[in-house]
């Protein structure tokens, strides 16, 4: 209802993880550095841990759309409840893979196959399993046996485990400390500064077009950054709102008092 009438080209806020609206806070910018290095320095095991809605899966897809595509070959794996054969087969199945084996044997042997092949083509495979924290132990344990794969100078596989705070739990149990010893890149996301989600906010707003309507008061942005606790997605799912309200009130400032209805209004959704 706001796009037009402040002028915007699309919605600031929308909770899709658009690459292109992408906020590299200094924590985001550090998380990022830390894939590339495991990637380029093939350092086997790599783990990403945020709060859910903190951006993981945005961060995610930037970091594919950095990878040269003439030297990589990547896999994403969006849904992580499923068996080791079913695991094997969409990893296999996202590499561009069309005729699968039917065993679990006989898929470990096509996959160092295929990876060899790869690797000895000059590519480098990336593997990235989103929501990790959901991975059986069965499938995990499959996932480091894969991670096993190599050359005399390489690993085969690039595995990035991407997952909520309670990956770290699921990690540390003891029957996982195989795969935790392999783990040699670990980062967590931290939520946004107050200052961090003024310059955020501001961010998405030129992006989509915006040319400096409306603003946001200080105390609006102490307001969503409280109800928010500094949460990309809950920032935006406030300023869409609060922004609503200014529109309402046909106001050029969102202030405190939008930004706490829209807090409120959030409140009620989740009671």
């Amino acid at each position: 209802m706001y796009q037009s009438y402040y002028g915007f080209k699309e919605m600031p806020f929308n909770i899709t993880p658009d690459p292109k609206f992408l906020f590299l806070s200094p924590t985001h910018q550090e998380a990022l550095q830390h894939l590339k290095f495991g990637v380029r320095e093939h350092k086997g095991f790599i783990v990403l841990i945020g709060e859910v809605g903190c951006g993981k899966t945005t961060l995610c897809r930037r970091f594919l759309n950095e990878l040269d595509p003439e030297h990589f070959d990547t896999a994403l794996i969006l849904n992580p409840r499923v068996t080791e054969t079913q695991m094997l087969k969409a990893i296999l199945t996202e590499l561009g893979e069309t005729k699968l084996a039917r065993s679990q044997v006989d898929l470990v042997s096509q996959m160092n196959r295929v990876l060899l092949e790869r690797i000895h083509r000059g590519r480098d495979i990336v593997l990235i399993i989103d929501e990790a924290q959901n991975l059986s132990f069965e499938v995990l344990e499959q996932v480091r046996l894969l991670s096993n794969l190599e050359t005399d100078k390489q690993k085969l596989l690039q595995i990035v485990l991407m997952g909520q705070p309670e990956l770290k739990d699921v990690l540390a149990r003891k029957e996982l400390r195989q795969l935790r010893q392999r783990i040699l890149v670990h980062y967590e996301l931290h939520p946004l500064s107050q200052r961090d989600m003024g310059h955020y906010i501001q961010h998405r707003m030129t992006l989509a077009g915006g040319a400096g309507r409306p603003s946001f008061t200080p105390w609006a942005l102490r307001s969503i950054h409280k109800s928010s606790r500094g949460i990309p997605r809950v920032v935006n799912n406030l300023c869409d709102k609060a922004m609503l309200s200014a529109f309402i009130r046909e106001s050029d400032e969102v202030n405190y008092w939008d930004a706490r209805r829209a807090a409120r209004d959030m409140a009620n959704l989740t009671d």
